[in-house]
């Protein structure tokens, strides 16, 4: 027989879900919280997912969103475990990823007398998420009505702002007085606001009398339509198209790997290479050198395309296109003259000499980090959706072919702290095999990640493990501090092998290229069980080897 909760505001709350298709639960364990988990894993038509850590179930539930593009519900405890959300509320509000917080707390007037497990819970990401709501408790006056139009007003607005919502829950005791059936709740009216588009004329004569166009495209999801829209611009050489690993666009007349081209860029190349329109599309850019340039060239013109965002990245934003990329560039190709400009071939005979010195050091490179990502970019089969974490492993990326791959990177706040979390939470809802690569340092701050018994057998992750936070022999600076090894890089001489065993993983260790190559033959085939790949560069100059790169380059 069923159970479900008594609480009013739990049956609303779980109506409303199934009304507007939000069926995936993701539920850390706790008494405050137990209403919810005991409702939803009895009521037909939710999938729930039992996650532990709060920190990592928030990941977990982000990952889901992304593969689901619909919102995901993450539901805790009181207290503390309520904070541990932050982190993934912080990525999911600057990704744009739809979240719905629901937090438990005590009854509104414990807070502030010392009970166990309460603290300030009402409003407490306000700083990061688009919505926050308190429900009244189930004894207040008209509670069931005004809980109904709050809950359905957060969960239109996690859908329109494709963001972060927080939904508090005051839930007094008893707690688990349960019934066998729930009311019969009517349809809901949904109110989803969507905005017209419409193409102003001077952004049609902005683009008709530029000379030097160039578009940069940060991180967002693949898009099929955006992707044909672009060919159609650069297809007779009328605009320069700058995309990074996580743009998820490919095209040969596309420029890939933006750091190979203006990593060496002096102020008479500013000056050289400046656009008099840039027009910015998605969102963070991992490639600091391209926001330098463009920093310093001060584009006459700066258009950002979005429908949420409009960052002043550049220092120069004069039109804030306040629509979806695929919107304003489907209006925009009915308009404009697509003619060849002297623009593009600047642009294109500097990338054919960089490309030739890049293949060049390649053939002769050592076993290192930057000789793993050159292989994997030839190694992973195309079906596989890649998550790549934080800090060196993206930026490694953005060097080699990974644009020919669905690629998914936290670059929302550009932590370390839930790059597992989030490609397990991806791979638990995905029609597509999972691949995680991802440095040791990351991997281990997010255990946790694999604390879960969803994860499918085909999710495969591979562990650079380089000793430490290599990040901070790269980029300038660290390496002059006497704290680096210890406090910055925090040097270490742990591997994976029994974390692996321990979540139930099968486990392979390399550390030379012969075998890696041997292994990975293997690494991509079916198995019952998902499987972790460790390359140990430990033992490797890979921050000399990379800078020796660049200077190659130049």
């Amino acid at each position: 027989m069923k159970q479900y909760s008594s609480k009013h505001s739990i049956q609303i709350l779980a109506h409303l879900l199934k009304e507007y298709g939000i069926n995936n639960i993701v539920i850390s364990p706790g008494s405050r919280n137990a209403p919810l988990a005991i409702h939803f894993s009895e009521t037909d038509g939710f999938n729930c997912y039992s996650i532990t850590d709060e920190r990592s179930a928030g990941f977990v539930g982000l990952g889901m969103a992304k593969t689901e593009k619909m919102p995901v519900a993450v539901t805790c405890t009181s207290g503390s475990a309520a904070a541990n959300y932050y982190p993934a509320v912080t990525e999911a509000f600057y990704q744009n990823i739809p979240l719905l917080v629901l937090t438990a707390d005590r009854p509104s007037d414990y807070v502030d007398i010392f009970d166990g497990q309460t603290i300030r819970q009402k409003e407490i990401f306000s700083q990061h998420s688009y919505g926050d709501f308190q429900l009244l408790e189930d004894d207040r006056e008209n509670a069931d009505d005004e809980n109904y139009s709050l809950i359905k007003k957060a969960i239109e607005i996690c859908i329109e702002k494709q963001g972060p919502v927080h939904i508090n829950i005051p839930l007094a005791e008893p707690l688990y007085e349960l019934v066998p059936e729930i009311p019969v709740y009517p349809s809901v009216e949904k109110t989803l606001q969507r905005k017209a588009f419409d193409l102003s004329p001077a952004l049609v004569a902005g683009w008709n009398l530029a000379r030097r166009i160039l578009i940069l495209v940060g991180t967002r999801d693949y898009s099929e339509e955006l992707q044909m829209q672009l060919s159609q611009l650069v297809k007779n050489h009328s605009a320069v198209v700058l995309t990074e690993a996580n743009s998820n666009l490919n095209n040969e007349k596309f420029f890939s790997h933006i750091d190979r081209y203006v990593f060496k860029f002096d102020e008479e190349d500013f000056k050289k290479y400046a656009p008099d329109l840039l027009i910015t599309v998605g969102q963070n850019v991992v490639s600091k050198k391209v926001k330098q340039f463009l920093r310093k060239a001060r584009p006459q013109n700066h258009w950002h395309i979005d429908a949420v965002w409009q960052p002043d990245t550049y220092f120069s934003l004069t039109q804030k296109v306040v629509t979806r990329a695929e919107v304003f560039f489907g209006k925009l190709l009915n308009h404009v003259n697509l003619e060849p400009q002297a623009y593009y071939n600047l642009w294109d005979v500097l990338r054919d000499k960089r490309d030739i010195k890049h293949e060049q050091y390649c053939a002769d490179a050592p076993f290192s980090d930057f000789k793993l990502f050159e292989i994997l970019s030839l190694k992973i089969p195309n079906n596989y959706h890649v998550h790549i974490s934080n800090s060196s492993a993206i930026r490694y990326a953005q060097l080699f072919n990974f644009q020919q791959f669905r690629i998914h990177c936290n670059r929302g706040t550009s932590g370390i702290d839930g790059s597992t979390s989030t490609a397990m939470g991806y791979a638990m809802r995905s029609k597509s095999p999972t691949l995680l690569i991802t440095g040791e340092v990351s991997f281990m701050y997010d255990i946790n990640g694999l604390w879960n018994q969803y994860i499918p057998p085909y999710t495969r992750i591979i562990i650079f493990n380089n000793g430490g936070g290599d990040i901070f022999r790269i980029i300038p600076g660290p390496g002059s501090t006497n704290a680096l090894d210890e406090f910055i890089l925090t040097k270490h001489h742990k591997n994976a092998e029994l974390l692996a065993k321990n979540f139930g993983f099968s486990y392979t260790r390399v550390d030379e290229e012969d075998t890696l190559l041997r292994v990975l033959d293997n690494f991509f085939n079916p198995d019952s069980k998902p499987k972790i790949l460790e390359v140990d560069t430990s033992q490797i100059g890979n921050a000399e080897i990379l800078k020796s790169y660049f200077e190659f380059l130049a």
